[in-house]
């Protein structure tokens, strides 16, 4: 089963966050009763990361207790071509709409390696038409790399829209680091790091 919500946490308690290095930069993280509220990918600059994420959170920065430096472990490996499975990273949902939090679910549940699409999502959420619903959900997803939008890509595999720094270049560079594939029939240069193979 896919752990994504828990019981609301008291507003009292206080967020923190930090940054931690990555192969594709300095992502973000922020956390509240040892759970993870949010993630952030990197920023033109660690200093813009950190500012944007205590902008969000309301976070102060502080030193990551032993479930979120896990959880940093795992992620970090993820990004470097490990094939890590984040599914049991516990992270708190509470306040996201319901039909976010069905999207996210979604997603959570796509393995490295695999992508599907906006249809593919809401088709699986009863009703196809709403695809674009989808790709709004997934512009505010509060948990990049943990549930990841990297892997809904447009039909016929077409990369688009992405909340990193540098956008689709970031998205392809970490479906690449995934060994995803993306696209239509196999072709002749299928062994090389990306072609882009939606799930159906």
């Amino acid at each position: 089963m896919v752990v994504l919500s828990i019981t609301s946490l008291p507003y009292y308690d206080r967020w923190c966050t930090s940054l931690f290095p990555t192969p594709i930069g300095d992502c973000g993280i922020a956390w509240r009763n040892d759970v993870i509220v949010a993630t952030r990918l990197p920023d033109k600059s660690s200093i813009e990361t950190g500012r944007r994420l205590a902008a969000r959170t309301g976070g102060v920065s502080g030193e990551p207790p032993a479930d979120i430096r896990s959880a940093i472990t795992s992620m970090t490996a993820l990004l470097e071509e490990e094939r890590t499975d984040l599914t049991s990273i516990l992270c708190d949902l509470s306040g996201i709409d319901p039909f976010a939090t069905q999207v996210y679910a979604a997603m959570h549940a796509i393995p490295a390696g695999e992508t599907s699409t906006y249809g593919a999502i809401a088709a699986q959420l009863g009703d196809k038409r709403l695809a674009r619903t989808v790709g709004l959900a997934l512009g505010r997803n509060p948990l990049p790399i943990i549930v990841p939008c990297h892997r809904v890509v447009g039909t016929g595999g077409k990369l688009t829209g992405f909340s990193g720094a540098d956008h689709v270049d970031t998205k392809l560079r970490i479906l690449t680091i995934e060994g995803a594939q993306i696209g239509g029939a196999p072709g002749l240069f299928d062994d090389l790091p990306l072609a882009a193979k939606p799930r159906r």
